[in-house]
C-alpha cells in the first residue's frame, strides 16, 4: 500500500489517474534502462523512484518521452 506520496497529490502534476499509471510505468522503464547502461545498483524499485519524481515535480505528462 502506497501511503506517500498520496494519489491526490500526484495528481497535481499529472492530469487523470490513468495518464499517471503511464507516466510512473514509463519512467520506471526508463531507470531501469539507465541505471542497467550505467551499471548502478538501485536502492529502491524503479516503481518507487519514479513516484517520487513525480511527487518532486520533476516528471510530468508532457515531458515523459
Amino acid at each position: 500500500m502506497l501511503l506517500y506520496p498520496t494519489v491526490p497529490e500526484l495528481l497535481k502534476n499529472v492530469n487523470s489517474r490513468y495518464l499517471l499509471v503511464n507516466v510512473i510505468a514509463k519512467r520506471a522503464r526508463q531507470i531501469s534502462a539507465e541505471a542497467e547502461e550505467s551499471g548502478t545498483i538501485l536502492d529502491d524499485k524503479a516503481v518507487t523512484l519514479a513516484v517520487r519524481d513525480i511527487a518532486a515535480g520533476r516528471v510530468t505528462s508532457p515531458s515523459v518521452r
